[in-house]
């Protein structure tokens, strides 16, 4: 069992965070704020989540991960630009009543082990995918500075910036290792350039 553990929580639809892994933030709303002024004033820990559906405050999916605050810039007006560095994955074991603006849970961590690397067939897969999917997405990509990246990085990277539905990153957050993470980061591309021109309905896994 990980360390059993109590989480300042930033509940934000699509916005994945790993361990190792960087996510820029800025925060402007007044709860959130006073978040991040409380967590700089402990241990610059916030538990980053999606909310799981609609609600006032909306249900949360069971896990999510914990991101210290490595850099901050506290702007005039009470705003902060942050950006948080991911230590670990935690499961939520339940919402705890609070009086902060900001909402707090009782919380698991996982154990964080390396990544092995990818097979080459799945990496050179994943590869020749992202440049499909870039090109059907009309993005412009460093293709020199991706093939430089080590396999974590690449695969935890599409999962973060790809405009996937949060059903589906959520499902990119949970894959249990590296590899399962990298097959379905190259189904969810096949399956939303399949579907790149339906502009009648959003493209949802749901």
């Amino acid at each position: 069992m990980g360390e059993i553990t109590r989480l300042s929580i930033f509940p934000l639809a699509g916005a994945l965070l790993f361990p190792r892994m960087q996510l820029p933030l800025h925060i402007f709303e007044p709860r959130y704020r006073a978040l991040v002024s409380d967590a700089m004033a402990r241990d610059r820990r916030i538990g980053m989540i999606q909310p799981r559906g609609d609600g006032d405050p909306p249900p949360l999916f069971d896990i999510g991960c914990v991101g210290r605050i490595a850099h901050v810039e506290a702007l005039d007006d009470g705003r902060y630009n942050i950006v948080l560095e991911g230590v670990a994955k935690f499961r939520l074991l339940s919402e705890l009543p609070v009086t902060t603006p900001f909402r707090q849970i009782e919380a698991e961590l996982e154990a964080d082990e390396p990544a092995e690397p990818l097979p080459l067939a799945q990496r050179a897969a994943l590869e020749e995918e992202s440049r499909r999917y870039a090109d059907a997405q009309g993005y412009a990509v460093d293709w020199n500075a991706v093939s430089r990246l080590d396999d974590e990085s690449l695969v935890n990277g599409i999962a973060q910036i790809a405009p996937f539905d949060a059903a589906a990153k959520q499902a990119l957050l949970e894959a249990p290792d590296l590899q399962e993470r990298t097959e379905l980061v190259i189904q969810l591309m096949q399956f939303f350039s399949r579907h790149a021109g339906d502009h009648d309905d959003p493209v949802t896994l749901q």
